[in-house]
């Protein structure tokens, strides 16, 4: 087998890719330049008070910078196309074209019915009225994907993310495999780390390690800062002060050193990162439990049914979530007994549940400080005087009548603080701690990679342009968001 190079048989291509790639540079620059200078207007008012498209150097320069960019784009995507038709003889590109045709289909389908239906998908759909949100959920979306299909399906990946072949240590990307048996792919994509495993599968791997745990770990540090930011800016006096007070506690410790100590193995021998888990993961409960009670207080026909079936399954997922291998704690003094193994149907390692622990605990008391702001600033709004003049309880109020009306920014502090949540695991992936040493998550590898990187830096760079693209996606998509959310 030959050595692939990264274009293959689409190499023609790359000349053009760098010639329009150039023209987008440069475009961007004389545009960064010119709006330094002032100039006059130079364009033109119409009857119905619309405005023209600038005519002058700005607008013929903006005029080059679209059609570079659509240029750009529009050959990066016939690379795609063409290697998932041509798989391998488009190069290493082509190869990863055509293992990640999963991914790419299931994107196109999000697109075409997420944009044929935007118009009854509230601000969700209006987010595909804006440019930068869609780049932004279309990187976001990429990985989700990718992590599922890799991750959990393996449609992606091409080798078992802990098998080490011989002869194939930190060999560059495109490297063929020494006597590959039938059946077997034939290359390492993006090539071999310092263990002879493969880096484009482990990269797809390790991606759903992140895109399931920060954005879980952020959904349940939500739950905890609305749960308790709610009735501390509602009600004010003394519960205001309290939970403030244990806020601020908090949040004065620096986070990444408080990150490093609940992680590192002597704290979590002595049991507290998962008592932490049995409090922090009961919040759920009391956020559900009072969202449906207050909502169908009136009806309890419907009510007690409703809480039966709701609040079991919860109750039943909470104890999954915080017992592993049947107990919840379990040290050489002494055991807490937990779920059964039989009835544990959310598997969670030990290492992960950690992990996922600091980030609720690290990331709550900011979410709190933010909800707590909202409910002072909204509680003196006229619909919750019309609501208590209705005689509405103040969780009715609150979860129905001030929690709706601050989901704009809510939603936008949620996508930027998953980002912050990636960054944090990688961080911790990259000094070892949390996660399993042999863990292909990004942070891990990235840490691997990084002792050879001056001689082999492929095992580094693949997964921290991957933690780059995913952190961009989520700022892209949490600006595009605030931009509707504004409008709405």
């Amino acid at each position: 087998m030959e050595h692939l190079t990264w274009t293959g048989a689409l190499s023609p291509l790359n000349l053009f890719l760098a010639l329009a790639f150039g023209v987008l540079v440069l475009a961007i620059l004389v545009q960064m330049v010119l709006s330094l200078i002032p100039s006059g207007s130079s364009r033109a008012v119409y009857a119905d008070g619309t405005m023209s498209s600038d005519q002058g150097l700005s607008g013929f320069v903006g005029m080059i910078l679209q059609y570079a960019l659509l240029t750009t784009l529009g050959i990066i995507a016939l690379y795609v196309v063409a290697g998932v038709l041509m798989g391998p003889n488009a190069g290493i590109i082509g190869g990863m074209s055509q293992q990640l045709l999963p991914v790419w289909i299931a994107l196109i389908v999000t697109y075409a019915v997420s944009i044929t239906f935007k118009r009854k998908l509230g601000l969700y759909g209006k987010m595909f009225d804006s440019t930068v949100g869609m780049i932004g959920f279309g990187l976001v979306m990429f990985w989700v994907f990718a992590g599922f299909f890799g991750g959990v399906m393996d449609w992606v990946t091409t080798h078992d993310t802990l098998s080490q072949v011989s002869g194939m240590k930190n060999k560059g990307p495109g490297t063929p495999l020494n006597g590959a048996e039938a059946g077997d792919y034939q290359w390492f994509l993006l090539g071999g780390d310092n263990l002879a495993r493969d880096v484009f599968s482990r990269l797809f791997d390790g991606a759903w390690i992140v895109v399931l745990i920060a954005p879980m770990a952020t959904l349940f540090a939500f739950m905890v800062g609305i749960t308790l930011g709610l009735p501390a800016g509602y009600y004010g006096g003394k519960l205001d002060t309290f939970l403030s007070f244990l806020a601020n506690l908090i949040l004065a410790f620096p986070v990444i050193l408080l990150f490093f100590l609940l992680v590192t193995p002597e704290i979590v021998l002595t049991g507290i990162p998962n008592y932490m888990a049995a409090i922090l993961f009961f919040f759920p409960l009391v956020f559900f439990y009072v969202l449906l009670n207050s909502r169908f207080y009136t009806q309890p026909s419907v009510r007690t049914p409703l809480l039966i079936v709701v609040l079991g399954g919860l109750f039943w997922a909470y104890l999954s979530l915080i017992s592993n291998d049947g107990a919840i704690v379990s040290n050489a003094s002494y055991t807490l007994p937990g779920l059964p193994v039989f009835l544990d149907w959310i598997r969670m390692p030990s290492e992960i549940l950690v992990v996922f622990v600091s980030v609720v605990f690290v990331n709550a008391p900011t979410v709190f400080r933010i909800v707590r702001g909202l409910a002072l600033d909204i509680k003196t709004r006229d619909y919750v005087a019309a609501a208590q003049t209705r005689g509405e309880g103040p969780w009715y109020i609150m979860l129905w009548e001030i929690l709706p009306n601050a989901r704009g920014p809510l939603i936008v502090d949620f996508c930027l603080r998953i980002g912050y949540t990636t960054i944090l695991l990688g961080t911790l992936g990259f000094f070892g701690l949390g996660l399993a040493s042999e863990s292909p998550d990004w942070g891990t590898t990235i840490n691997a990679g990084r002792r050879l990187l001056s001689i082999y830096p492929h095992a580094a760079i693949a997964p921290a342009v991957s933690l780059l693209t995913l952190v961009l996606g989520l700022n892209l998509l949490a600006d595009g968001l605030r931009e509707e959310s504004l409008r709405d």
